[in-house]
């Protein structure tokens, strides 16, 4: 198992028929990114469905444009590269990397929650001990992910994600394929939340992370952090 981080970001930019703009969400991003280059952990890759420049959501730009960190992020050189110019699938292998990350943002509700290209990237990675983190829409990208014993990844595992209750109070459930919440539960997992909308929470069972929404990021990058150390 190789030492590298594997970053997974959407390709879609619209939410579903709609021309509401979507794509990854800003401090999902930057948050854990910062986390994992302070550690150390430089070596990182970022793929999409599509390859190629990576949408951002707009909307979380604009959200976050106080925000240090995502700051620092959009003025990095290689964070910029590396969003800009994601690499395809095709052009990675999963024996390089010991974690798989996936930020959130609607965009992976489109995409990710049906690729099982590379869910099974994602599934070589932890059937070979690495590790899988998400947020908030990212765990979305989990739905797929099929291990060596033909089981869902999630099934009978502890995780969060963006919860119904944060999707009505942004508005956009009517505009979602499907409730993230609901699914993970249908699918056999043990899903919590915080005690109220928008406050950090982060669960970790043995190797799978996953963080509840953007107030999450930072916490699911140190626990990203503290399994590749």
């Amino acid at each position: 198992m190789g030492k590298k981080v594997l970053v997974v970001l959407t390709s879609v930019d619209k939410m579903g028929s709609t021309d509401k703009q979507t794509g990854w969400y800003l401090p999902e991003m930057a948050h854990p990114y910062k986390v994992l280059v302070d550690a150390g952990i430089q070596d990182i890759d970022v793929i999409s469905p599509k390859g190629g420049k990576s949408p951002v959501d707009e909307g979380s730009v604009q959200a976050f444009k106080d925000d240090k960190v995502c700051q620092w992020f959009q003025k990095d050189a290689k964070a910029q590269s590396l969003v800009n110019n994601t690499k395809t699938p095709g052009q990675v292998k999963a024996s390089d990397y010991s974690a798989v990350f996936y930020p959130g943002g609607h965009g992976p509700m489109f995409d990710l929650a049906n690729d099982t290209t590379i869910a099974k990237i994602a599934a070589n990675v932890y059937d070979a001990g690495g590790v899988i983190a998400a947020v908030c829409h990212g765990p979305a990208a989990l739905i797929p992910i099929r291990l060596s014993n033909g089981q869902a990844l999630i099934k009978g595992k502890k995780v969060t994600s963006f919860s119904n209750a944060e999707e009505d109070a942004v508005k956009l459930t009517e505009l979602m394929p499907f409730p993230l919440e609901t699914k993970l539960k249908e699918m056999g997992a043990t899903y919590t939340k915080a005690p109220a909308d928008w406050q950090e929470h982060v669960v970790v069972d043995g190797n799978l992370i996953t963080g509840q929404n953007p107030a999450s990021a930072t916490l699911m990058g140190q626990e990203l952090v503290k399994k590749l150390k």
